[in-house]
């Protein structure tokens, strides 16, 4: 749980210095790709006494050959009292031009190196490499833990907000290559401060035996003429006046020493296993002599102020969503005590709409976060408000909550439990269900059953308030408003009627947003980019909570079409269904990234009832592809409630739809319900989800328990249930 808050802080305090080393490492990763492309390659297999033979026949004074990790050979020469440097052609030796090392290759470097702080700054950048190897690590243990186990880490679906799903996926993306790269870059300091040893070899004192013998003729050197210009690093020749020098030759496979006049090897000192690991780590960390590496790691670099900036948007809008209590009595004093366990805020705007109600009924309350549970006497009712983080964790901040309810006797309060959470989770509110059963076993009482609330549903929160004011025996107005983001108007083009049957009348909503041009749209004041299957916030007028419908279309249709019943006394769909073509509306597009279908080679099972069509609607009419999509589709009456049916029919004579099955439990030989659909469809059924098929369920909750009962029956034999779907990112619900 500790991993959480390790990421958190060493992300926001280590995160700014790791952008710095990130774009530094970018730009250095740009110079071995320029220097692979402009490099004048020598011919596969050249002696290395060739390549000497001819340098030194165009060059005078050639004191040193070396081959870049490019590929480039430069030549180090003193002439004339100059010395001089010159990139060669390998296949003649004429110099090409004088070859001078970048100057901003030189700064940058050394600014990501030591942050131009000698070796305070290696020191630093040594330290920020750990944070980054730290970071990892506990970042990729936050996202298996997140898509529900390490077997979905590489190709599960990052869902949450769009800073969450960005960082989530730059996350896992550069995750192995922020590891690799900041593993290499700990071994690079340990080996600059001799912690780890580079070259554990000693260079001998070898020395040619003077006398009267001539120099032998370099292409005529053994050594040299074994040895392939393709693993050369450097060739050092003999110093004319100094009669005991030696030819000195280093390679990848080791280093040689030549007797200049017999041209015998005084000594050949294989390359150390330090030396040839310390070469891989170079090459991994810069990329030198790996241009198609070096490119990967470029891009990397790229993705860095991405991930950085959104992590930093993640803790911001974090603490953003945490209100101010102003009211908030001292906990040995209150009679009503609040705990919250929030991963990313949101919670605690519910927390304050409960501790603001009970407060104005005259109640003492004490607010605060989870970790600090801890129920004085003065104590006469407990809840606790908690999110569900991942694969049913809890909260950061919250990580030892469950260890600390153990610890303490019952005191005889009631504790109720109020989870929040998204179904589209395979543990949906599993954090507060495992807190809910260690209170129950410690012994504590509890005024309420648990409730777990779907996507920070204001409906869901305010019923579960009706129930409280009935157990408390008091009159509670939680008045919970939600956060509502700016706000798009929608113009009502056509609509399509239906009787509806008993539940009453419905409507398929067809609207239209003006275009609000390219200047707006680049400036994303436009309308924004939605799939069928996301929801669209409708805020009615005289209220301030949203009510939120599935889409029926996306955003490539051209228009936004929602199916709404009209509910006795519904404040928002009494106020839809009214519209006429030509009214407007205010709405926003609110992502639902676990329901929506993404393009999939795998066939489709497409299950809804009633207005629950309603996106399922939008998958056939996106299926363009013409996949296999099959449809079951469940509801009262053909001539009153088969909404979209006519539309239905026609995609499927189109082959958008592969199948339709029905069922209508209010007329004769109607089929039942939707389950019983199923259950008469179980063998092709178990072929298609055999096959790797996914499944959305739109409709209401009992329809949608009555649907997983049957595929669970229909699954056995395959030895499959709806739960395993569910982990696997094949099954997934949106009910009302």
């Amino acid at each position: 749980m500790q991993w959480r808050r390790i990421h958190r802080w060493l992300g926001l305090w280590a995160g700014a210095l790791a952008l710095l080393a990130g774009i530094t490492g970018l730009i250095l990763a740009f110079f071995p790709v320029r220097d692979t492309w402009r490099a004048v390659q020598a011919e596969p297999g050249l002696p290395v006494a060739i390549l000497a033979q001819r340098a030194a026949q165009r060059i005078p004074g050639i004191e040193e050959i070396r081959r870049l990790p490019s590929g480039d050979v430069v030549v180090y020469s003193f002439d004339g009292g100059q010395a001089r440097a010159s990139r060669v052609d390998p296949a003649s030796g004429q110099a090409l031009g004088d070859y001078r090392a970048s100057a901003v290759e030189r700064w940058v470097r050394n600014l990501h190196r030591s942050f131009m702080l000698d070796d305070p700054g290696r020191l630093g950048a040594a330290g920020v490499a750990l944070a980054m190897l730290l970071l990892t690590l506990s970042g990729t243990l936050m996202l298996a833990r997140r898509l529900g186990g390490w077997r979905h880490l590489v190709f599960g679906k990052v869902r949450g907000t769009p800073a969450q799903r960005i960082h989530g996926v730059s996350g896992r993306v550069l995750a192995l290559i922020l590891a690799l790269s900041s593993l290499t870059a700990l071994y690079m300091s340990a080996t600059t401060f001799s912690l780890i040893q580079a070259d554990s070899a000693v260079e001998p004192d070898a020395v040619s035996v003077p006398g009267e013998q001539p120099d032998r003729a370099v292409e005529a050197l053994p050594l040299l003429q074994a040895l392939s210009v393709d693993g050369l690093r450097k060739l050092n020749f003999p110093a004319p006046d100094d009669p005991e020098d030696v030819w000195r030759v280093a390679t990848d496979a080791g280093d040689g020493w030549i007797d200049r006049r017999s041209g015998r090897v005084l000594l050949w000192q294989p390359a150390s296993a330090a030396r040839v690991i310390y070469d891989w780590v170079y090459a991994l960390h810069t990329g030198q002599g790996l241009w198609a590496w070096a490119l990967v790691l470029g891009l990397a670099g790229l993705c860095l102020p991405l991930f950085w900036i959104s992590g930093f948007l993640i803790w911001r809008q974090g603490r953003g969503r945490v209100p101010r209590l102003t009211d908030n009595s001292p906990a040995r004093r209150a009679d009503m005590l609040i705990f919250v366990a929030s991963e990313g805020g949101a919670t605690w705007g519910f927390a304050k709409a409960l501790h603001d109600a009970l407060a104005r009924n005259g109640h003492r309350v004490h607010t605060a976060p989870l970790e600090q549970f801890q129920v004085p006497e003065s104590a006469r009712q407990v809840f606790i408000l908690a999110a569900t983080y991942g694969d049913g964790q809890a909260p950061a901040h919250a990580a030892g909550a469950l260890d600390r309810i153990a610890d303490q006797a019952a005191a005889g309060v009631p504790v109720s439990v109020l989870g929040f959470g998204d179904r589209q989770f395979p543990a949906f509110c599993g954090y507060a269900e495992a807190l809910d059963l260690a209170l129950r076993a410690a012994g504590w009482p509890r005024t309420l059953p648990l409730e777990c609330i779907h996507q920070q549903s204001a409906q869901q929160f305010d019923r579960w308030g009706a129930a409280l004011s009935g157990a408390l025996g008091e009159a509670l107005a939680l008045g919970y408003v939600p956060c509502v983001p700016a706000t798009l108007a929608l113009d009502l083009a056509e609509r399509q009627d239906y009787a509806g049957g008993p539940d009453g009348p419905a409507t398929i909503l067809r609207f239209r947003w003006p275009d609000s041009g390219p200047v707006a749209r680049l400036l994303g004041r436009g309308m924004p980019r939605f799939k069928a299957g996301d929801l669209v916030g409708i805020v009615p007028p005289g209220s301030p909570v949203p009510r939120y419908y599935s889409l029926a279309s996306g955003f490539r249709d051209g228009f936004l079409e929602i199916c709404v019943r009209r509910m006795p006394g519904g404040v928002c769909s009494g106020f839809l269904y009214g519209l006429k073509p030509g009214d407007r509306v205010q709405a926003f597009i609110k992502p639902n990234p676990g329901f929506i279908l993404d393009a999939s080679r795998h066939p489709v099972v497409l299950i809804g009832a009633g207005t629950g069509v309603a996106p399922l609607a939008g998958f056939i009419r996106g299926n363009v592809r013409k996949a296999p999509m099959f449809l079951y589709f469940g509801a009262r009456n053909p001539d009153q409630d088969f909404y979209f049916g006519a539309a239905i029919r026609r995609w499927l004579d189109e082959g958008r739809l592969s199948a339709l099955h029905t069922a209508f439990s209010r007329i004769k030989d109607g089929g039942g319900y939707v389950q019983d659909a199923l259950r008469r469809d179980a063998d092709r059924l178990r072929t298609l989800i055999g096959a790797g098929a996914v499944l959305r369920i739109c409709g209401s909750r009992p329809m949608a328990a009555g649907v997983a009962e049957a595929l669970n029956e229909i699954l056995a034999p395959l030895g499959l249930d709806v739960r395993k779907l569910r982990e696997g990112g094949r099954y997934a619900e949106d009910v009302f």
